[in-house]
């Protein structure tokens, strides 16, 4: 019988009612006490190494479930990380760049009600976790309403219902109904499944370096050009979420100059879109063609939750901003497709 590990961190999952609304309360031990039909599919052992709301969420907690999952490797089969929601697709994708080479499955998953509310959603998750956590697949994936997702794919789409992620620019892996797993043959008509194949040759090793020190802007009509001062001095690496398929206003406001000197001054400046699909592409229009003539980074079609966490990874190892850019655009984990 196989032997799967649960690490709780918090988050609706593990909340209950209080005079100041929800808040976690339920350790790893709870919320498996929830589920006692569990121990006829496998062994499972749970630890609980923090109880917070996932937005409260920090790299360096993101390291500490990365660690844990490290430290416990050889004792298990595969693990399942309870998480908040909110944060859960920058998690998914930080794990996927601080465990590299691993060769077993990580499945993370959550709930949008509480699992002792009468109508959860939060012990289909765990049971959906854990099944496919028993799978002979390696990677870090998330489980959600019957599917599984990803881990540097997906994207919280919904606040209240509990279909609330989705697997953006990428197939979904499997669906799960009833206790069946059932793998999207899109994978490998598409050759998106290969991507996702771990290089036996390579052996897992965990790398938990990552500079924090990135910033998120999204390009608005208005934008005043004197936020890039701002970041100059305070940040190494910006995401820029341009409009549509990579447009940066260059006229009145000039914004593309004001790039100009971040790059002068050593910053990583990553452009990116606005809109959730398709990504970007600066050849287009002559906006974009301006901007990448500077050195730039593209970040394809990578979501904002995985470029960020990339971002960072690359940062906390690469000093030459040449090596950040070569690694933003290297595909890994299915991050990207181009």
């Amino acid at each position: 019988m196989k032997k799967i590990l649960l690490i709780a961190t918090g988050g609706t999952i593990a909340s209950s009612e209080s005079a100041d609304g929800l808040a976690p309360t339920f350790d790893a031990s709870q919320l498996l006490s929830c589920m006692p039909e569990i121990e006829n599919l496998c062994h499972v052992d749970g630890i609980s190494i923090m109880s917070i709301d996932s937005t409260n969420i920090t790299p360096q907690l993101m390291a500490k479930t990365a660690e844990s999952i490290h430290s416990h490797y050889h004792d298990y089969d595969g693990f399942v990380v309870t998480h908040g929601t909110d944060t859960m697709g920058y998690t998914a994708a930080a794990l996927s760049y601080m465990l590299k080479n691993i060769k077993k499955p990580v499945v993370i998953t959550g709930s949008q009600i509480a699992i002792e509310a009468l109508y959860t959603d939060a012990k289909k998750n765990i049971s959906d976790a854990i099944l496919f956590a028993l799978e002979d697949i390696a990677g870090i994936f998330v489980a959600f309403d019957g599917r599984i997702i990803n881990g540097t794919r997906a994207v919280k789409l919904k606040t209240r219902s509990t279909d609330a992620f989705s697997s953006v620019n990428f197939p979904t892996i499997a669906r799960i109904k009833l206790g069946r797993i059932t793998y999207n043959n899109a994978l490998n008509y598409s050759g998106h499944g290969e991507v996702l194949d771990a290089d036996p040759s390579r052996p897992f090793t965990l790398n938990t370096n990552l500079c924090e020190d990135i910033f998120v802007l999204k390009i608005h009509p208005g934008l005043k050009p004197e936020i890039f001062d701002f970041i100059k001095k305070q940040y190494k690496g910006v995401i820029i979420e341009s409009f549509g398929i990579g447009g940066i206003p260059n006229q009145t406001p000039d914004l593309v100059s004001k790039l100009e000197e971040l790059i002068q001054a050593g910053v990583a400046i990553v452009i990116s879109t606005q809109c959730l699909e398709e990504g970007i592409d600066l050849s287009i229009y002559e906006v974009g063609q301006k901007l990448a003539k500077h050195n730039v980074i593209s970040a394809g079609d990578m979501t904002t939750e995985a470029v960020s966490c990339k971002l960072m990874w690359a940062l906390g190892n690469f000093k030459n901003i040449s090596d950040v850019k070569y690694f933003i655009e290297t595909p890994l984990f299915g991050d990207r497709t181009f």
